[in-house]
This record gives C-alpha cells, structure tokens and sequence, in this order.
C-alpha cells in the first residue's frame, strides 16, 4: 500500500479545508515546491495535488505552482481539482505530470473520462467524494443522489485507471478512515482504489493496511499537524507490502 503525501493549493500556497469547506481552510505553507521536496526526502514516491481553486471555481488558478512543484521533485504526480476539459489534461500530462484526476466532470461528462482513458492509458485518475455513500461535486458543494459504488463501476467501464475514493464526514477531522466504506469501495471495482479523508494517526495506517487489495492512502493534514510521521507510515506500509 502506497502512503501518499498530499499538497492542497490555494491561492498558490500550500492549506488545508475542514470538511471541504473553502472558508475553513489553514496556510501550512507558502512555499508548495518546498513541501513536496520534504515529503520526497522523507521517501514518499507519489505526491497527491490539488488546486481548490479549480475545484470550487472549475478554473484552473494554480498552475504556476504545479510547475514548480513538477521542477523540484522526481517522485510522480497525481494532479486533481478543476480539470473539466481535454484542453487541461493535455497541459498537465505535458508539463509532466503522471496523472490526472476527474472528479465532478466524472457525473458530468463520463464521455471525457472514456476519451482522455483511451489517449492516456492509466493516466486518468477518478475521485470520488461521498457524504453517507452519495457522490458529492464541485468542491463538496453539492451532494448528489448518485451512489458512489455505482459511480465506481460506471467509471471502471470508461477506463479509469483508479478511484480515489474519499468520505468527505471523515477529511481533516482527524478522527480515522472509514474503514467500512473503503473496504466496500475496493471490492466494489478491479482497478486500484485510493483512500483519502479522515487519517490522523499511524494506527490508521495500520486500520488501513488491513483491507486487502487497497492500493494506497491519500494523508495531508496528519502530516501538518505532526500526528502522523510519514517515514514511519511509509516504513510501515513497506513491511506489509
């Protein structure tokens, strides 16, 4: 299982949201390519971004940080937060990002999700945040009636090269994964599926390292807050590979 650090942009700097809530968010950092070389040194060999501009506003505002974050490490990264059109898939995958991650545009448009499937294979990421097992969009503003694990499979048939799934009740309340669900979403698909939301100790990690078949676990607040050493969780997740 993958331990994966997670940079989320603001305004070019490096925060965190409670719940997903844009006004509730904590400046951690104003320097992100710095972050991302810190989390490299620790061992990490994939680094999960987000521009929550892009993700609330469906624009993009980030970019010149994602650049120099791509410029300072030579771990692979996953890019998430706005991307609604093959236009930005291009310009992340051509900057040299690994890969790309669709999220409302998912419900939106899964004909993008099959498109962009077929020109990069393996490369595009789905995310999926849900609230009590429904999807929720653009930003966790809007909750759906689509239910997640269908939007998995749905998601499987147009090529998705992963699901990142994420139980928005649990992110930055740093009160443990939900286990349950997590374990339904990885047998719920055949393509590798990515925890995220609620890790806030190593003993996560190990609650974690119990659902088999789980490719890896998306952690950023912990890491901020220092409730969670990365090297440890890494050390970990390597001994029960």
């Amino acid at each position: 299982m993958f331990v994966i650090p997670a940079i989320d942009l603001k305004d070019g700097l490096c925060v965190r949201l409670l719940q997903g809530r844009e006004k509730d968010s904590t400046v951690y950092s104003d320097d992100p390519a710095a972050t991302g070389r810190k989390w490299e040194a620790y061992g990490a060999g994939l680094l999960h971004v987000v521009d929550l501009d892009g993700a609330f506003t469906g624009n993009q505002k980030n970019f010149e940080s994602i650049r120099r974050i791509r410029e300072a490490v030579r771990m692979s990264i996953e890019v998430g937060g706005g991307i609604r059109d093959m236009d930005r898939i291009d310009k992340l995958l051509s900057l040299g990002i690994d890969r790309v991650i669709l999220g409302t545009v998912a419900i939106e448009k899964p004909e993008l999700v099959e498109e962009a499937s077929k020109k990069y294979p393996g490369r595009i990421i789905v995310g999926i945040d849900a609230k009590n097992g429904l999807v929720a969009v653009k930003g966790w503003v809007e909750v759906t009636t689509t239910d997640a694990y269908e939007l998995a499979l749905r998601m499987q048939d147009c090529g998705a090269g992963g699901i990142i799934y994420t139980d928005i009740s649990k992110d930055g309340m740093m009160t443990g994964p939900n286990i349950e669900a997590m374990k339904k979403m990885v047998e719920s698909v055949n393509i590798p599926v990515i925890a995220s939301g609620g890790v806030s100790s190593i003993n996560d990690i190990k609650n974690l390292l119990q659902i088999k078949g789980l490719w890896g676990v998306i952690t950023g607040k912990a890491l901020y807050s220092g409730s969670l050493d990365l090297k440890e969780a890494l050390d970990l997740a390597e001994k029960n590979s």
